[in-house]
């Protein structure tokens, strides 16, 4: 058979296959990566792991330096005195206090905090310490760094200034949220010193204030003095210039209630009149409407004639006459004498009582009349009062004015001098604002250093440069860790993984670690065995760089498929680094696959049986001179086109891909090609390079198997990820 025959027979065995059960060859595309979750709990766990030392040692490192801070820092004392700010101030002028003393407290507190902490104070201060005291701040050879172009009074005010410095700079006031308390702190190397200058700034900030207030009061009764004679030579103007006007147009005016404006004589008439005018038309209304009610009316049914005694006697009187006359009647005539005297008496009676009626009647006539004339005499004075008036107003309209002036003049003037009297008993009485409450005591162990604040800032500064060389680390190191980064990030199938153990090959096959090794080669056996068909398959193994497992792997699965049943053969095809023997702790033979391809040896001699049932291995033999050409000779698709005739299954262990030509040479003759990538050490960018060039010329990339997988590092827990390799076993 010649090697166009063996080209058609390999191309119509590869059509077959790989119709059936893998994708035709195609460029290589990484897939991009989908969106990662809001927070990957386990790629957080696997970063802490893999970067434990970097974070132990750089928080160590970060204690150690705070402790070794601590140590040489020198302590720091702090003494504290407190005083009570209150919010109120003097004012000087009325109205004042609204702008004033309706201050926020906090921004009261806040400025005396300023005051506290300014130049001035601290001057003031350093005035009152001795020179002991201003030899500790300055230092005790102060006096020997003097210039000699000052005088003493000279080199005496620049030590002040210089210690007002330092003491500004070691001062601080602590103004409270919800109370009027203000804690002045100090703090130096020497806690005697801090105690007496704490005192010394307590005494400073009472006395100031107390200045402050002295100086306020004196300038408030000064400034309300010269107010005060001001206005009054005004208000002196101003009523001068009134009664001036006054005499001049013959206003007179009348005195009146305080706090109500004068009136002129006329005006008041005006008023009196017109009250007196209305009272007496309301009058007159009454009066007329009574009359015009009873003008019609019988007296004897008026309320007056009811209610008159004399009248109702009368009455009275009239009907006993009556009722006798009734009786002499019924016995004599009209001319018997008592009849006659009754009737006479009778008469008497009734003109007396239309009298009374008629005088009721008259009385209320007379008071309609009565009331009518003097409203008529009213409307007469109200019209020659109202005239006056009106000639008067044309001349009071300025003496208004003038009034006006000298009322506002008066309630100035008695304002100022109720805030003068006000302010003269406050200057007696008030003590200031600030009232000291605690002195400074001396304290007893210092502020700083702490060594537990240390080591709390050390352990948080440590964690930060911890967490940030770990994310960097991460960053730039950028390796396949877990079983998503092979198909997320390489974009190939996953075959399975192999956990990291002490020797894969261990004398002990009972062990932990090579009964979860051999359960995890057997879990990726049964994946590729899903995926290939049963006679004739070629697989190549390769990774992208050196001692990824690829040879360990071929190897385990080349039994376990031998272990199935499946005829076998195991090729090393490492030209460069070959490894299969010295994993299968075989003599060296001297006789291989570079004999066979040299044809030095047939391919029945170089291979060797009987280490394990269905299992043929061919090593490498002796190493050829040039590995690439005798990859891509004729021959070598011979004895693969051989083997795929006799053998299940050939696993092919070939040379790393990046750099070497070996592999994608042969991933061009082979059924397929299995990936291994070494978890936490193989480069993604490797990874896709590799699995770029194999797709390139055409190979067929079955999958990835991740070998030596750390679950620690990988974010997961190792007996959760392995636990179903041990169902079943005995522990």
């Amino acid at each position: 058979m010649n090697n166009n025959q063996i080209r058609q027979a390999d191309a119509g065995h590869d059509n077959t296959w790989a119709d059936a059960y893998l994708p035709a060859p195609a460029e290589y595309v990484p897939q991009a990566s989908p969106a990662p979750p809001m927070f990957d709990t386990a790629w957080l766990r696997g970063a802490l792991f893999r970067q434990r030392w970097v974070i132990g040692v750089s928080i160590l490192i970060a204690l150690v330096t705070g402790i070794v801070v601590f140590l040489l820092t020198e302590p720091t004392y702090e003494a504290s005195a407190t005083v009570q700010v209150s919010a109120r101030g003097s004012n000087i002028t009325e109205g004042q206090e609204i702008l004033e003393t309706r201050e926020k407290l906090d921004v009261v507190l806040m400025t005396q905090g300023e005051i506290i902490k300014s130049r001035t104070m601290a001057y003031e201060v350093a005035s009152r310490l001795n020179d002991g005291a201003l030899n500790g701040i300055l230092g005790k050879d102060v006096d020997e760094n003097r210039p000699s172009n000052l005088s003493d009074e000279q080199w005496e005010e620049r030590k002040l200034t210089m210690a007002a410095q330092a003491l500004q700079g070691g001062v601080e006031a602590n103004i409270p949220q919800q109370s009027k308390i203000i804690e002045i702190q100090y703090r130096s190397g020497d806690p005697v010193r801090s105690a007496a200058i704490a005192n010394a700034y307590l005494d400073a900030f009472v006395a100031s204030d107390a200045k402050r207030n002295v100086m306020s009061n004196a300038y408030a009764r000064q400034y309300l003095s010269e107010q005060i004679e001001e206005v009054r030579d005004k208000l002196k103007v101003s009523e001068a210039e009134a009664n001036a006007y006054a005499q001049n147009v013959g206003i007179v005016t009348q005195a009146t209630e305080e706090g109500e404006a004068s009136t002129t004589i006329r005006s008041a008439n005006l008023i009196s009149i017109n009250e007196a005018l209305a009272e007496a038309k309301a009058t007159r209304i009454k009066a007329e409407q009574r009359w015009r009610a009873t003008e019609d009316v019988p007296a004897t049914q008026l309320p007056e004639f009811q209610r008159n005694a004399a009248i109702q006697n009368l009455v009275a009187e009239r009907a006993r006459l009556n009722g006798e006359l009734s009786l002499l009647m019924q016995r004599y005539d009209e001319q018997f004498p008592d009849v006659v005297d009754l009737k006479s008496r009778i008469s008497l009676l009734d003109r007396q009582i239309e009298g009374t009626s008629a005088d009721i009647k008259a009385t209320i006539r007379n008071e309609f009349e009565i009331a009518r004339r003097q409203e008529a005499a009213l409307e007469g004075e109200l019209a020659e009062a109202t005239g006056a008036a009106m000639e008067e107003q044309g001349l009071t309209g300025e003496f208004e004015v003038l009034e006006r002036e000298a009322a506002a003049l008066r309630e100035q003037l008695k304002s100022l001098l109720d805030r003068y009297n006000a302010v003269s008993t406050a200057a007696n009485v008030q003590s200031g604002t600030v009232l000291p409450l605690d002195r400074a005591a001396v304290p007893k162990s210092p502020v700083s250093p702490k060594l537990l604040r240390n080591l709390t800032v050390s352990f948080v500064i440590g964690l930060a440069i911890a967490g940030g060389l770990a994310l960097a680390r991460e960053i730039f190191i950028d390796q396949l860790r877990r079983a998503e980064d092979i198909e997320e990030r390489l974009g190939i199938p996953f075959l399975g993984l192999t956990p990291l153990v002490d020797s894969p090959f261990a004398d002990d096959e009972d062990s932990d670690q090579f009964h979860t090794l051999v359960e995890a080669y057997t879990s990726i056996r049964g994946t590729i065995d899903y995926s290939i068909p049963r006679d004739g398959v070629l697989i190549q193994l390769t990774s992208s760089q050196p001692s990824e497992g690829k040879s360990t792997t071929a190897l385990i699965l080349a039994e376990l498929f031998a272990r199935m049943g499946r005829k076998t053969l195991l090729i090393d095809a490492d030209m460069r680094k070959p490894s299969i023997r010295k994993l299968l702790d075989v003599p060296d033979t001297g006789t291989g696959l570079t004999e066979v391809l040299l044809g030095h040896a047939a391919l029945e001699e170089a291979t060797i049986e009987g280490l394990h049932e269905n299992l043929s291995v061919l090593t490498l033999g002796g190493k050829p001179t040039n590995p690439s050409e005798a990859i891509s000779s004729e021959r070598f698709q011979h004895i693969l086109h051989e083997c795929r005739g006799k053998y299940s299954l050939v696993i092919i262990d070939t040379s790393p891909v990046l750099g070497l030509a070996d592999a994608p040479e042969i991933a061009k003759l082979v059924d397929g090609t299995i990936f291994v990538v070494q978890a936490n050490r193989t480069s993604i960018n490797q990874a896709r390079t590799a699995v770029k060039r194999l797709s390139d010329v055409g190979g067929k990339v079955i999958g990835a198997v991740l070998t030596m997988y750390k679950a620690l590092e990988a974010g997961e827990d190792y007996r959760y990820q392995y636990r179903y390799y041990e169902y079943g076993s005995s522990r």
